[in-house]
Parts: structure tokens; sequence; C-alpha cells
């Protein structure tokens, strides 16, 4: 059979990602944190990008000088009332013929004024005289970590190189718990081998490690749970109320304690009920994991994206204004530019210029599609924000892309790492998204709103006879909800909620 080579024209539909297009989907991924380290990192690289401050002489000339035809794109503010275009502009939208040259397109409006987006920075606090000023070390110190405070008293604490050498050995084996992880035979047969010509006893390491014991916090350096709270029992006056009963049942009874079997231990321990509701107060006041009272771990900051606020009995949602500094095109830079030169400098010049238009466009893109969806999330879930989480609705990605006619994937990096600041307090905007139950009535529960149903249950329980999941589930089931109890189950543990034998209390 023989091949013959032929030519045919067709006519095809193809998607050219852009570097145009993949800056803009980057920016709109990206976190505020990151955002603003994006855009510092575009002023330092770019001449042509400057940030724009609140001053009224400064924007009076900019505006002046925006009314020239070939800066007329450099400005970065839109003008008042200025109609808001759709703004689809996913990969699905973009086609090679509106990208294939070097000209902006018009389909990158912004909903509202740039400078109600992006205003300028907080002024940074005035400095006082140069020796009264505190290093950046000292206003930021570093977390002090459990092992730190430990080494820190050991360094206090008068001991001999020989026992100084075993207190070591013995700091070295505790975790963050504040629990020793090997055992003192383990911790002497690592000194024996270091110390072949005059061997430690095991004697020794167990005095060193009943000194260590009396380390702060309370606790430390113990083996196990029950060796944890006898040494904050000791560590308490000796005339605290109910001690003696409290090491007695330490000591003996701690499988009961833990199992909730208070029946056998009122009956081991032969206390009476308010006796033992006293004895209990005292053990649940110590920590049984010590190390974590010193847990002193940087917090993370959020900074919300959008701000919700109630105006007039109705919802308003606005960008926050603080997210990022109010950039602009540098004007005088670009006056530089001469059209008929083809100079390196003035085609240096000019590609910066159309790449900081680009970057300004972009994120004026990235604002207008935060805003919209953020709108129709509060829309959808106004109930929530006048009623809280048992009036949430069900909601999901693809019901907000039809609604602002975009792409599931566009909803899913512009909702995630993304914040949105309430009067109930700061969400991340996938948190509005949840499945939904059947109802009896044939309508749809959201599964938050379960979960905050789950949770009230809970908490008005007897906590003598705590509810089970089957028995969560039949209440749910009267009040219209069918809701298995695997369900519960599975929304209980992702709530950190233990199981009703856990909860039992002896009230």
């Amino acid at each position: 059979m023989v091949m013959k080579a032929s030519l045919q024209l067709k006519m095809g539909q193809s998607l050219t990602m852009t570097p145009q297009l993949q800056q803009a989907i980057r920016l709109l991924q990206l976190s505020t944190l990151d955002l603003q380290q994006e855009i510092q990192q575009a002023l330092d690289s770019n001449p042509m990008l400057e940030t724009s401050e609140d001053d009224d002489q400064e924007s009076s000339d900019a505006e002046r000088d925006n009314e020239r035809d070939e800066r007329s794109d450099e400005s970065v503010s839109a003008s008042e009332g200025e109609s808001a275009a759709d703004n689809t502009w996913e990969e699905s939208d973009w086609s090679a013929e509106n990208n294939s040259g070097d000209t902006i397109p018009d389909d990158l409006p912004v909903d509202t004024a740039w400078d109600d987006i992006y205003q300028s920075a907080p002024a940074p606090a005035s400095r006082g005289d140069d020796d009264n000023d505190m290093d950046f070390d000292s206003r930021n110190p570093a977390a002090e970590t459990l092992r730190d405070h430990l080494e820190w008293q050991l360094n206090l604490t008068p001991l001999s190189e020989r026992d100084s050498a075993i207190a070591h050995a013995l700091l070295d084996a505790v975790d963050e718990r504040g629990y020793l992880t090997a055992t003192p035979e383990d911790i002497h047969s690592g000194l024996e081998d270091e110390t072949d010509d005059d061997p430690v006893e095991l004697d020794e390491v167990e005095a060193v490690l009943h000194r260590l014991q009396h380390f702060d916090p309370p606790g430390v350096f113990a083996r196990d749970l029950q060796e944890c709270l006898l040494i904050q029992l000791n560590q308490l006056p000796p005339d605290t109320p109910w001690l003696d009963k409290a090491r007695l049942v330490i000591t003996h009874y701690i499988n009961l304690l833990g199992n909730r079997d208070y029946a056998q231990l009122l009956r081991r321990s032969r206390l009476k009920e308010d006796q033992l509701r006293d004895v209990l107060a005292v053990i649940t006041s110590l920590n049984p994991h010590p190390g974590n009272a010193l847990d002193r771990s940087e917090p993370d900051y959020v900074i919300p994206d959008v701000i919700v606020r109630k105006d007039n009995g109705r919802w308003r949602v606005e960008l926050n204004p603080e997210i990022a500094p109010r950039i602009r095109v540098n004007t005088s830079y670009a006056s530089l530019i001469r059209r008929a030169d083809s100079s390196a400098d003035n085609t240096y010049l000019r590609d910066q210029l159309q790449e900081a238009k680009w970057f300004i466009k972009s994120l004026q893109s990235r604002n207008e599609t935060l805003l919209k969806v953020a709108t129709r999330i509060v829309e959808h879930q106004q109930g929530f924000l006048d009623h809280g989480e048992e009036a949430m609705k069900p909601l999901i990605l693809s019901d907000i892309a039809q609604a602002v006619e975009m792409h599931e994937s566009t909803i899913s990096r512009v909702t995630t790492q993304k914040y949105m600041h309430t009067p109930r307090g700061i969400f991340e905007l996938k948190y509005f998204f949840s499945s939904h139950v059947s109802t009896e009535e044939g309508g749809e529960c959201s599964s938050t709103a379960i979960r905050a149903m789950i949770r009230k249950l809970i908490a008005a329980e007897t906590p003598k006879k705590p509810l089970s999941d089957s028995k969560i589930a039949t209440m749910l089931g009267e009040q219209g909800i069918k809701v298995a109890r695997r369900t519960v189950a599975k929304y209980r543990e992702a709530m950190h909620i233990p199981p009703s034998n856990e909860r039992k209390r002896l009230v």
C-alpha cells in the first residue's frame, strides 16, 4: 500500500497559555501574604511601577498627566461611576486570537474605583531616639521551646560533671509533651559504654532523674501519665483539700478513672459521690501534658481579603483596603519612551511598561473576581450571617460558578486561602461551601448546619448520661433531618468531640 502525501486545511480552536494569562492565574490563587510579596517583588524589579501615596497634590498631578492619550492606560484608578464589565477571563474563555499581540485587551475592567481597592499602606510609626529603639530581635524574639526552658534550669542547677552528663542524657530523652521516652535502664546502658573506667550506677541515674522531676513545668521527666500526675500532686501544698484521696485514686484506680467507670471507682475507693466529685476536681486541675504549658509557638495571623458588614439592614461586601499598597505606572519613566526609537534602552523601557500595565490589569482582574465571588457567597449565606451556623445553606462550587458565569476551577482558586471578615468571625471562603442532607419535607440541610446541631445537642446533654451517636441521629430525625448513625459519628469525630463513653462525667 502506497501512502500519498497531501495538504489539508482545517479550522479549529485551541487554548494558548500566554505569559499574561499565566500571570493572571497565578495572582488569582495567591493568598494575601503571598500577593504582598509578589507586589513588592514587582516593584523592586520593574522601574515602571511605583506606589502611590494618598497625597491630594500628588493625586491631582497624576490626574493632569493622565489626560494625555499616551498615559490614559497607565492610570491605576478607574473613573467614578464606570460600569463594570463581565470579567470572564479564565482559561476556557481566552483564545489565541485575543492574546496573540502585545496590546492589552479591554475586557479586564474592575467593579469599583481602583482607589477604593488599593489604599496606601499605613504610615510607619514615628521613630524616637536611636538609643531608645529596640532592635528587631528584641521586638520579635524566637519562641522558647520546652528543651530551652529545661536546659536553662539545668544550667542554674549545681551539679557535678558526672551528674551533669547524666542530666543531659535524660534531657535528650524528653519529648515535646515533657515525657521521658527512654527508660532509666536504657540511659544507664548508654552512659555505661562511655565511662568504662568509672561506670555509672543505675541508682545515680535514678537520683538525677528524681531531681530533674522538680523542674518547671510540674510533671516533666515523667515516664507515664500516672507518674506525671503524681509528680504534680506531690508539688501541691500539703494542706490542699482531698490531696491524699487524689493520690489514692491515681495510684490504684487510674484505669477505672480513664474508663469513666465511676460505679466501680466509688465502690473500691469507698468514697461518697460528692467526695469523689471533689477528688476529681483536684485531679482535673492537673496537666497530663506538661510540655504543652510551654507552647510558645508564634501565632499565624490571617489578613482578611474581604470585609462584610451590615449597613441599613443590608449586608455589604467590600475588599479589604489594607491587603496591598496602591500601585501605578511611573509617569516620569514612561515619558522617556520614544515611539520611533528602536534602541536597546528604549526597547527595555517599552517592555517594562508593557509588563507594568499587564501586572496592574491582572491585579484589577483578581480583585474584581474576588469581590464578585464573595458577594455571591454572602447573598447565598445571609442566614448564617443573621442566625449562625444552624442556618447555613448547602452550597457547592458549581452554584457560584453558574451565578458569576465562570469555571469551577476559577472559583476554586478564588476561594482557596482567601478569608472573609464577618461579624461572626474570620472564615476562609471555602468554609461557606458544604454538602447537603435531605430532609423529610423534601428540602436540603447543610452539613455545616448539621454539625452545629450535633454540637448543640452534645452541649445540652446530661453529663451522667451522654447522648450516643444513635440517639443523636434519632433526635435529628425528629427535627426532619435524615442522618445515619455513621454520619453522626463522622461529623462528631471531625469536630474532635469524644464518644459518649469518654464524655461521661460525675455530677
